[in-house]
């Protein structure tokens, strides 16, 4: 029979195949399928593209790909979708009251609940439409004619809409099938795929923590091989140096081992049992550090499809498309326009850019973190080499920030004004009273004492300053860079800042709360220049994006550009923020940042990553005013869906706390989910740019702070090197290795300390500690 788990490598459709029950139902209730599925019945519709996917209708070519296949099972996949509710009971009792005539192996509902999934018995004289049209017949019920081919996939639900499960599913038959006579398809054996001979039906996982075994070793190879499989001359060794790895993820069992590891390049079954014999009986020294990397790999791997233009074939029809821009395209209007205009691939970098923009707009809104009172001030820098399309964002932040501008030019105009005016009386004795105007949208071309001034002047509200050069800044600001910072740093707290002088004519400002947003443009080398100091908090205050490398992408047939609708859309949205006035509590995006903190602090801990483990708490704050800025214009999307454009600015100003109401209803399950993709990329990106800088700067004997800093290792961890039950003597050797030969033994027992403090170890009667097995499952 076939039953096959469907993955993708470098963009082609895959499979494995599935050869057990057991391993069956735990793929269905694997992961997040369960939470994905109680969402999808709840109305999240578009998460059934993330579901686990099986093909029950073919058997694909010997490397596993899929696409075009023609060796067709002794089975068939049929999809029966759109029934009326009222009539599915009955559609299920004909499916289940035909089950023996029908051959049934399996009968599913579908994700959304109005259909149904089947496979049964392929009839060897029928083709795959014969055999669909013969069921349909058989159970006077149309089939979908869309999912008619033998590749066709079908997004599996979880075991509890699984109402029919027969065994037979899972064995296999080595005799070639019979082909309708003027049939397109070829008559193949049905073989299980090859690399799984000689393992049989096994009881043991094919994933490891979700990830399937075959990606684990794809891209083992990929970081420890340069991508380079095991080939005669070196089969021998890589087998045995990856069973000796992977062990450690297969419970030290040897089947489970034949099972996952391949007979590469025609290597012997016996021989690479031997292998893998040999390497459950070497010494075991903790967790290693090639399937460590390998597996951060991979989880970086993961964050990347979430925020990089990646291309998956995620759909039935095996489209290629983009993951990202997939997430991006239920985003509220403002947000959705901003992506479209840059295309996909500036998606995060386009959010991060425009996020200031919103915090400045709805300057009214004090969001509660973790119970601090703040407006939704942000900086931002969007770093890219030069042509990697950095350019087409700024026309979206001007669409942000057109009424403002618009307002600053009759502002500058009456200045104008006075400038002529005073100029005419130079030498009279009365001489023209200089405005003080509210200009808002602020250019960084200018002196601290001028910057000053302007944001003295805003009444109250939020400035904001674009530059699409960052350069701009360190040249302008090159003798005066702290200036800079301090005054960005006590905008993003919205702190009291005072500049005073002697002299009656010099600029003295004292403002009770600097509000200031910031978007800069430039290159990775221009914001080392602009970011200078590692220690003062200036870095772990902006929120870094990354443009993709496009250094080796075709020309946009069509490329992205902001169009006059996007625009006009853009704009009905910042027309409606200022209007939004108040301080709001959103408890689920407090408990969102919360867990993510968590998590993070229980990850670093266990590997002594300081650096990381400092740059979450503001990476929680920034995420979480960038996703309330999101959240706010769901809100005014929804007022506009409903009452039109002016009946939402009406709306908003005859009921004041409407959007408070309204945005507390916008902490839906998709927009928090974005609060985990911004806070993710947040760090990863801060941590690419700035980690060496960091570690180096706390390192230094001109820094005088509290506590040992020393380089920590991104991909490994020091507590997963340690075995279940070790000593100090092996967490300190353990550490050395890791971190490098300055680690002091002082150093290590604070670490045990903090370690047995916070309940991941506990210390035994002989001086030993042991690993509290509840917690390693939680992290």
């Amino acid at each position: 029979m076939s039953c096959h788990m469907i993955y993708y490598k470098d963009g082609v459709k895959m499979m494995n195949p599935v050869l057990t029950r057991e391993e069956y139902l735990a793929i269905r209730n694997g992961g997040e399928q369960r939470d994905r599925m109680k969402r999808i019945r709840e109305g999240e519709v578009e998460l059934k593209r993330k579901l686990v996917q099986m093909n029950y209708s073919c058997l694909p070519k010997e490397d596993g790909s899929l696409k075009g296949s023609k060796r067709m099972s002794t089975t068939v996949g049929m999809d029966i979708d759109h029934i009326p509710a009222e009539e599915m009971q009955a559609v299920k009792e004909r499916i289940l009251g035909k089950k023996d005539e029908l051959g049934l192996l399996m009968l599913e509902e579908s994700a959304r609940g109005c259909g149904y999934h089947l496979v049964f018995k392929r009839r060897p004289d029928l083709d795959q439409v014969g055999n669909l049209k013969w069921a349909s017949e058989l159970l006077n019920v149309a089939y979908d004619e869309g999912a008619k081919d033998i590749t066709r996939v079908f997004y599996t639900t979880t075991a509890a809409e699984l109402l029919w499960l027969d065994d037979e599913l899972f064995q296999t038959h080595s005799q070639p099938l019979p082909v309708k006579e003027g049939s397109n398809y070829q008559a193949e054996q049905s073989a299980p795929l090859l690399n799984r001979e000689g393992t049989g039906e096994s009881p043991f996982p094919s994933h490891y923590h979700g990830i399937p075994f075959a990606d684990i070793i794809r891209k083992y190879w990929e970081v420890n091989n340069r991508g380079f499989e095991p080939t005669e001359g070196d089969r021998d060794t890589l087998t045995y140096q990856l069973a000796c790895d992977l062990r450690h993820i297969c419970g030290r069992n040897f089947e489970w081992l034949d099972q996952v590891i391949p007979c590469y390049d025609g290597f012997p079954l016996e021989e690479k049992r031997a292998k893998i014999k040999s390497a459950l009986s070497s010494e075991f020294n903790g967790f290693p550090q090639r399937l460590r990397n390998t597996l951060s790999a991979l989880q970086m791997e993961d964050v990347r499809c979430k925020m990089d233009d990646v291309e998956d074939a995620m759909d039935e029809d095996n489209v290629q498309c983009s993951m990202f821009n997939a997430q991006w395209k239920k985003m509220p209007q403002g947000i959705r326009e901003s992506i479209d205009a840059v295309g996909p691939s500036l998606a995060m970098p386009v959010v991060t850019a425009i996020c200031p923009c919103i915090g400045t707009l709805a300057t009214g809104v004090t969001l509660d973190v973790h119970g601090q009172k703040k407006g939704l001030n942000l900086i931002s820098y969007i770093a890219g080499d030069f042509a990697s399309g950095k350019g087409g964002i700024d026309p979206v932040v001007e669409a942000w920030m057109s009424e403002v501008h618009a307002l600053d030019k009759m502002y500058q105009q009456q200045e104008d004004e006075w400038r002529a005016k005073k100029r005419a009386a130079k030498n009279k004795k009365e001489q023209p009273e200089e405005p003080k105007l509210p200009v808002r949208f602020l250019t960084l071309n200018n002196t601290v004492a001028n910057l000053a001034e302007r944001l003295a002047n805003t009444e109250g509200k939020h400035a904001f300053s674009f530059t699409p050069e960052a350069d701009t800044v360190a040249q302008k600001w090159k003798s005066t860079m702290s200036d800079f910072s301090v005054m960005l740093r006590q905008s993003y707290d919205g702190s009291k800042y005072d500049r005073e002088a002697k002299s009656a004519d010099a600029v003295n400002v004292h403002i009770d709360h600097l509000l200031w947003n910031v978007t800069m443009c430039g290159t990775p080398d221009a914001l080392y220049r602009v970011v200078s100091n590692y220690t003062d908090g200036f870095q772990s205050r902006i929120a870094i994006a990354r443009t993709p490398d496009n250094t080796f992408a075709p020309l946009e047939d069509k490329p992205y550009v902001l169009t006059d609708r996007q625009q006009e859309r853009i704009q009905q949205i910042a027309h409606l923020l200022p209007l939004m006035q108040g301080t709001v509590e959103l408890p689920k995006l407090e408990a969102r940042g919360r867990e993510w903190l968590e998590q993070v602090r229980l990850e670093t801990m266990k590997n002594d990553d300081r650096t990381r483990a400092r740059q979450r708490f503001r990476v929680c704050v920034t995420a979480q005013r960038m996703t309330c800025c999101i959240m706010l214009c769901k809100v005014a999307e929804q007022l506009i869906q409903k009452h039109g454009y002016n009946g939402a600015e009406q709306q908003l100003k005859t009921n004041p706390n409407l959007w408070k109401t309204m945005l507390q209803k916008a902490q839906t399950p998709q927009l928090l989910d974005i609060y985990d993709v911004m806070a993710d990329y947040l760090i990863e990106t801060a941590l690419y740019f700035f980690r060496d800088r960091i570690e180096n700067a706390f390192q230094s004997r001109d820094y005088a702070g509290g506590g040992d800093r020393h380089r920590m290792g991104k991909n490994d961890t020091i507590f997963e090197r340690l075995d279940v039950e070790f000593g100090i003597e092996g967490a300190y050797q353990h550490s050395v290795s890791v971190k490098g030969a300055s680690v002091s033994r002082n150093s290590v027992r604070q670490m045990l300390k903090n370690w047995k403090k916070q309940g991941l170890v506990v210390q035994t009667e002989a001086g030993r500690y042991r690993k509290v097995e509840s917690l390693e499952c939680r992290v």
